[in-house]
């Protein structure tokens, strides 16, 4: 009897402990974010406020990955992905520049936005997918800085 007793409180003590285990999908997010900074890639979480047009609602905060730009006259400009493979600016007209839709029809869906400021390039991601997945977010982010 005195067994169950010493074992029951036990498990009531040590049963909390087991809550600060990060979850699976919270492991994977960490070994995806371990990864991008092996890459070189800089993250942050950013709170965002996302346009009311957009297909699916973004996290809030989002994770960001960015990388500084070269040069210095370089053109500033945002794209959202409205739906899979379909990327929009602030007015939702659709990006025809080549140059950039190259890049962009490699990113996954779950890919929100994509900016560029005079200092760095800005990928705004849901974080899910494999290591591949990274290293198309990577290339994307080396070829538009």
């Amino acid at each position: 009897m005195t067994v169950w007793i010493v074992v029951s409180i036990l498990l009531v003590v040590l049963s909390p402990l087991a809550w600060l285990r990060p979850s699976r999908h919270q492991s994977g997010r960490m070994a995806l974010r371990m990864e991008a900074r092996r890459m070189g890639l800089a993250m942050q979480l950013a709170p965002q406020e996302w346009p009311h047009w957009l297909g699916q609602e973004p996290p809030n905060p989002c994770a960001q990955y960015h990388r500084p730009r070269r040069g210095s006259q370089l053109a500033c400009w945002s794209y959202w992905q409205k739906a899979p493979g379909v990327w929009v600016n602030q007015w939702q007209e659709v990006c025809e520049e080549p140059a950039l839709l190259i890049h962009f029809e490699k990113l996954p869906d779950n890919v929100y936005k994509v900016e560029a400021d005079k200092q760095m390039i800005t990928l705004y991601w849901g974080e899910k997918g494999e290591a591949e997945v990274l290293q198309h977010i990577d290339a994307t982010l080396k070829a538009l800085a």
